[in-house]
């Protein structure tokens, strides 16, 4: 196992995969680091629908593109989608976010999805999470109840290079204050 830091330096954003198929065993320990993020009052707000049957797939994917944003085409190219479904947070959760003016569950989601997504570069396989897709049509291809909403969708293979990119972030000095808003 290598170090954490190491870990995150690993995990990108993967555009480009080779089309292998993923082993049901790498998926699922995937969705096991997704199963133990933390949430706000436990409330794991989250399911996860595992989409490999390659015409679903496809249709799927579909959603996640078109003529005036083609950016994420490149979904068609991963073997398994992973649609998060948004599920309502427990009591206890939704009343601490109003009264926060928080949306604890969005913020769950993205932890779960994170977990899912580094524990998936542990296995060798890359993912990039989408946010820009077609909810509706998500929703009645894979026959999600209305009231439930999906999320998010990972895309998840072998990446086509084994080359990481180097990260292009702003420095830890651009962001990281001590005891005050804008002190170095």
């Amino acid at each position: 196992m290598i170090n954490f830091l190491e870990l995150v330096k690993k995990r990108y954003s993967v555009r480009r995969y080779t089309g292998r198929p993923v082993a049901r065993e790498k998926i699922e320990r995937c969705l096991e680091a997704a199963r133990l993020a933390p949430s706000a009052c436990n409330a794991q707000p989250w399911q996860f629908i595992v989409v490999d049957e390659p015409e679903l797939r496809e249709e799927v994917a579909k959603t996640t593109f078109g003529p005036l944003a083609p950016f994420n085409k490149f979904s068609l190219q991963a073997p398994v989608l992973v649609v998060v479904v948004l599920e309502k947070s427990n009591l206890l959760a939704q009343v601490g976010g109003f009264l926060r003016k928080k949306e604890f569950n969005l913020i769950d989601l993205g932890i779960a999805a994170e977990h899912f997504s580094l524990q998936a570069a542990e296995e060798g396989l890359g993912t990039c999470i989408l946010g820009w897709f077609d909810e509706k049509k998500v929703r009645k291809i894979l026959g999600i109840p209305s009231g439930k909403r999906p999320g998010l969708i990972i895309t998840l293979g072998y990446p086509e290079s084994g080359e990481i990119p180097e990260k292009k972030r702003k420095p830890l000095s651009a962001f990281r204050f001590y005891n005050r808003y804008g002190s170095g």
